[in-house]
């Protein structure tokens, strides 16, 4: 019997959670093969580049966190001919290709046609990916995600077909629907069934998302998928070695991740306003105890205090160094940081778990 081979792990993008700083920390862990951003929303006109870098300031380094991990940007939208047009300009400044959205299940996106709800549309969404295709050069990388389906599962097939036939060059599958939400289970034996369905999908690689908390969530999933590359969200939020452990290095001790939170917080100070910067780290350590109990002690602590200096005085209580400027995430430049309107209304922040 032939070995298996290496699995490939994706860090996952989650709206309002998994932003470039909390990239660049977790793949400082190592194990992480590749990153994909929260998405950039996308309406009726050609964004300016500032739009594309206060999402994804990697862009500034070469489409790589500061450990090197390459990290590739995602679009959501609903209109073929802007979606490609914004996608040329994202690929024109680099970067490690262009990333769909036909996957976010939240309320407010979904009524504005962006995100799952497309899904109830499989030849706009073939529509979309084939102008994505064509706009940008033949050698960056068009990936998709998807969910089984908005209200049921009745069309994965045909839109997994819309999606690859159309060009994509990779698929994530999310194993639920919208109106699953992020109820367990995922259901990823409906993964293998739409990849044994569609010919089209025996040329690119399918990715499985969902679900995966551990080692063993991990080993199960590719068995019942067949996929070799998994997307992870939250169980790497929650485990920041869930990568090593899955490769099979040992994973990251408490101790190991002190420093991280110190590291975490010193870029939150730089790039969060003061009365939303306690919340940001409460938020982290939120996910961190369903692994560690010191994250359930220190979110005990802090639960009830926004005041940045409490966080402050927790840090140096546990001697954990707050990092220097210089160990922040890639730089966005002055001009960019300043907050920028994409649509009439300003950008809703949606905390969406994957």
């Amino acid at each position: 019997m032939a070995p298996e081979s290496p699995m490939k792990l994706l860090l996952a993008p989650m709206e309002g959670l998994l932003d470039a700083t909390l990239r660049d920390v977790l793949t400082r862990t190592g194990g992480i093969d590749r990153c994909v951003s929260e998405f950039i929303r996308v309406t009726d006109t050609l964004l300016p580049e500032r739009a594309f870098y206060r999402v994804v300031p990697e862009l500034h380094n070469g489409g790589h966190t500061r450990a090197g991990v390459p990290v590739r940007a995602q679009l959501l939208g609903s209109d073929p001919a802007c979606m490609a047009d914004n996608a040329a300009r994202l690929a024109g400044l680099g970067g490690h290709g262009v990333d769909l959205n036909f996957g976010c299940p939240a309320k407010t996106v979904n009524r504005s046609r962006g995100g799952a709800v497309l899904l109830d549309e499989p030849e706009l969404v073939g529509r979309i990916v084939a102008a994505v295709r064509r706009a940008v050069p033949a050698g960056v990388p068009v990936s998709a995600k998807m969910r089984l389906g908005y209200r049921d599962d009745g069309v994965a097939e045909e839109c997994a077909a819309a999606i690859a036939e159309a060009g994509a060059d990779e698929l994530v599958i999310h194993a639920r629907t919208q109106a699953h939400g992020y109820r367990p289970p995922a259901y990823w034996t409906r993964i293998a069934q739409v990849r044994a369905a569609v010919p089209a999908l025996q040329r690119i690689p399918v990715i499985a998302n969902g679900e995966i908390w551990n080692v063993s969530d991990a080993q199960r999933c590719r068995a019942e998928t067949g996929c070799d590359t998994l997307m992870i969200g939250r169980g790497m939020v929650s485990n920041p070695g869930l990568a090593l452990a899955i490769k099979g290095s040992e994973g990251v001790a408490w101790a190991q991740i002190e420093p991280l939170l110190g590291l975490f917080w010193a870029q939150v100070s730089e790039r969060v306003e003061r009365r939303h910067r306690a919340g940001r780290l409460k938020q982290w350590l939120n996910y961190l105890r369903r692994v560690y109990p010191e994250a359930q002690t220190a979110f005990d602590q802090l639960r009830l205090s926004n005041d940045p200096q409490v966080i402050e005085a927790w840090l140096r209580s546990r001697d954990i160094r707050r990092a220097s400027g210089s160990d922040g995430p890639c730089p966005v430049a002055a001009s960019e940081n300043e907050p920028t309107v994409l649509s009439s209304s300003p950008r809703t922040r949606i905390s969406t778990p994957v």
